[in-house]
């Protein structure tokens, strides 16, 4: 019972994957292949839901589906291009291994693989080892240890665009549930977290800029904190909360 309320909630989300899955097409990926990352965001979601918390799953979905597509996006940007026929190697042997693992109910040995694919075993060992190099930046490439091969690929201090993505999305969520707000609580958040550009402002600068008591500004920016928390009132922030869990 419990696998088949699963497989139905994630079949009754597939529009929604597909639908967020068409705002990030001109990315790098293709439809396709946005939508499967989407897929895998779903199932997460429908696995760490909590109807007890009061949130509508859709809304805590797109948290998910949106996190998965962003972060895919962000390591096809960061991968090492392999020459085409290589990747189509690597492609079918992935593939492969999948068909065989649920065949035999473990993972499939070189020899099987190779066998499946009309390869030799050193062709299958060449063919994974080249295709490492994505999945090993963090790795030293020196045999002493030292450095990574992602410090000479990518500069630390820069944001990933999985990053960016995130920043994006977050920045929008928080915009939109600012104007959920009155103006007066909305410009109260906005100056004492320097929001929009503004600086940073103590209790008792917006109090003077607003004249109000240092006390009442308080009240408002407890008031204003409360709603935003508040999943009832607005949702879309409880997926960056939730992440965290």
């Amino acid at each position: 019972a419990g696998d088949q309320a699963r497989a139905q909630l994630i079949n009754s989300n597939l529009r929604l994957v597909v639908s967020i899955a068409r705002r990030y097409q001109g990315h790098g990926l293709a439809l396709l292949d946005l939508i499967q990352e989407g897929s895998v965001g779903l199932m997460r979601a429908v696995d760490k839901f909590d109807a007890s918390r009061g949130l509508k799953f859709s809304t805590y979905a797109t948290y998910w589906i949106r996190q998965s597509i962003g972060r895919a996006i962000a390591d096809h940007s960061r991968t090492v291009r392999l020459p085409v026929h290589l990747g189509e190697r690597l492609s079918r042997l992935a593939r492969l291994r999948q068909e065989l693992t649920q065949q035999l109910d473990r993972e499939p040995t070189l020899e099987e693989l190779a066998n499946a694919a009309g390869l030799s075993v050193e062709q299958v060992e060449r063919a994974e080892q080249a295709g490492l190099a994505p999945t090993s930046l963090d790795e030293a490439h020196t045999e002493d240890g030292g450095g990574a091969l992602s410090e000479i690929l990518t500069d630390p201090l820069q944001p990933t665009p999985f990053d960016e993505v995130s920043e994006s999305m977050l920045q929008a969520d928080v915009q939109a549930a600012l104007s959920q707000l009155s103006p007066r609580e909305r410009n109260i958040l906005r100056l004492r977290y320097g929001l929009d550009g503004e600086p940073t402002h103590t209790l008792e600068q917006i109090g003077q800029r607003l004249h109000l008591t240092r006390e009442r500004v308080r009240q408002l920016e407890c008031e204003a904190l409360r709603k935003l928390r508040d999943p009832s009132l607005y949702p879309q922030l409880q997926g960056y909360v939730n992440d965290t869990i």
